[in-house]
Formats: structure tokens, C-alpha cells, sequence
């Protein structure tokens, strides 16, 4: 038997429902081994296979969905004609309720979610897609080490013609505050502290604020290419720009704001999940 593996196979970017924390976004990097006796070719499998056949199937199931725990007694869904209603009320008293296409979203049967979960069905799943002399699949789901502030955020993109136009998907975001040539701790764990656990919404999504058990909860929707979605979460809770909530605008709307409050000259190199994000510079003002 040979075992064989593949590290930083891909990064699936996605949110879950917490009771606690709300809608959280989230990276995990996809690590993979493939145990199994020789082929004719004198391999357990092809690595050009494994990035074209399995990171598909992967991205496919988790990739830029909304991740819900279908297995929790506080959460209920609804399925009317492919579109997909959730109401999820958190401890603290808030609700957060999502309606989309059905594809945008993946049920997971547990009370939270957990990577164990993920995996487990993965393994199970890749397994059936593979020929017969692989006879184990271990996936491992791990987060990115990050040394510095860093957030978990969730958005939507309307006009994107990919996943992201999906209104409730997110990121486990690294943020780099650089004052002067220097980067500044300070500045960068306020920022990671302020829109931590946060929906960055677009003005313009906003439809309505209401009161619900006491807390006022923001309501935000839009149609694009895939459908109509929604979706409304304490307000507490959603950080609002006056433009589209990409990376490139996410980074300069806080060089914006830092070098306001601050009077200083910043540059701001803002991550969306692992490995990729945007430069934004702004003069003192």
C-alpha cells in the first residue's frame, strides 16, 4: 500500500450559523492523503486528477455557501420551490433569517459546525467517485496561522457573475495597518475587533430595519444572476459601506476611515481569506 498527499489542495471560503456568534465567516485550508495499492501506471492516483476531479468536487460542496446546523433545536427550514427559507434565533436574543436559491446553502446534520462534520462527509463522499484501488481518503481542514489581527466576516457580491454573488459567504481575514512604513498592531487588532463576526453589507442591499424580542435587526436583499436572496441579523452586528463590499473597496474604505480618525498616512493591505486581498493607500487628511 502507498500513501499518497497533497497540502494547500484549496481553500474553501464560507459561513456558518452559531447560536452564540452569529453568522461567522470562515477559510479552511483543504489538505488531502489517498492511501491505496499501485495502479499501471505505478500510482495511487494522478495529482493532475486530485486538483481537477477532487478540489472541484469540494469547492462545489462548500465553497461560498452558508453552512447550517440543521441538527440544533433552535433552527428551522423551509423548502418552497428551490428556494430555501432559515430561521436561526441566537442566544442573546436575535434571529438571523435567509432565504436563497437551495445550492447557495449546505445542511449539515449536527447540532454546530464542526470541521470533524465536514470531513466526515467529504471522506465518505470522494471515496465513491475514486477507483477501486484507493481504499482510504483522509482530509484534514485546518485554518491558516496567522501572526497578527485577524476577522471573520461575511458579505455579498450582487453583480458577480461566480459564488460570491451569494449573500451570506465569507472569510477568516488577516488585516496589515501599515503607519509610516511600519506596520501597527494597535490599529490593525482594533479594526479585526470592530468588524469581528461582522456582515459587511452594501448601502444599498439595506431594505429595512426593524425591532425583533427587543433588538433591532437589519434586513438586506438583492436579486443576481442565481437568484433572489435575503437576509436580516441584529444590526449590531453588520458594518455598512456606501459601495460594493469587494476587497479592493473593503481596503480603502478602512484607509479611509483610519487616516481620518488618525490624521495619518496609511496603507492598509486588506486579506479575503487566505493568500489573495487588496492594497489601499491614503495621504493624511
Amino acid at each position: 500500500m502507498a500513501r499518497l498527499f497533497v497540502e494547500n489542495l484549496s481553500v474553501i471560503d464560507f459561513s456558518y450559523l452559531d447560536s452564540e456568534r452569529g453568522i461567522v465567516g470562515e477559510s479552511w485550508i483543504v489538505d488531502i492523503e489517498l492511501l491505496g495499492s499501485l495502479d499501471d501506471q505505478g500510482m495511487v492516483f494522478d495529482f493532475g486528477s486530485i486538483k481537477k476531479q477532487i478540489k472541484q468536487f469540494i469547492d462545489t460542496e462548500v465553497d461560498h455557501r452558508l453552512l447550517v446546523p440543521i441538527a440544533s433545536s433552535r433552527c428551522s427550514t423551509r423548502l418552497h420551490n428551490d428556494e430555501l427559507f432559515i430561521e436561526f434565533p441566537l442566544t442573546a436574543g436575535g434571529v438571523i433569517s435567509h432565504q436563497s436559491p437551495q445550492d447557495a446553502v449546505l445542511l449539515v446534520d449536527d447540532e454546530v459546525i464542526k470541521a470533524r462534520s465536514i470531513v466526515d462527509d467529504l471522506q465518505t463522499r470522494i471515496k465513491t467517485i475514486l477507483p477501486n484501488n484507493v481504499t482510504e481518503v483522509v482530509i484534514n481542514l485546518r485554518n491558516e496561522e496567522i501572526n497578527g489581527a485577524y476577522y471573520h466576516y461575511t458579505h455579498g457580491l450582487q453583480k458577480h457573475l461566480g459564488q460570491c454573488q451569494r449573500i451570506a459567504h465569507g472569510h477568516r481575514s488577516q488585516i496589515e495597518v501599515h503607519i509610516d512604513g511600519k506596520r501597527n498592531q494597535g490599529i490593525e487588532t482594533q479594526w479585526a475587533s470592530r468588524l469581528q463576526d461582522g456582515y459587511i453589507a452594501t448601502e444599498d442591499h439595506i431594505i429595512e430595519t426593524f425591532e425583533l424580542n427587543g433588538i433591532t435587526h437589519t434586513k438586506l436583499a438583492y436579486t443576481a444572476q442565481q437568484g433572489y436572496f435575503s437576509i436580516s441579523l441584529p444590526s449590531a452586528r453588520v458594518f455598512i459601506m456606501p459601495t460594493k463590499t469587494t476587497v479592493e473597496n473593503i481596503a480603502v474604505y478602512l484607509a479611509d476611515i483610519t487616516s481620518r480618525e488618525n490624521k495619518i498616512k496609511v496603507l492598509v493591505k486588506a486579506y479575503e481569506g487566505v493568500g489573495k486581498g487588496a492594497y489601499a493607500f491614503r495621504e493624511a487628511v
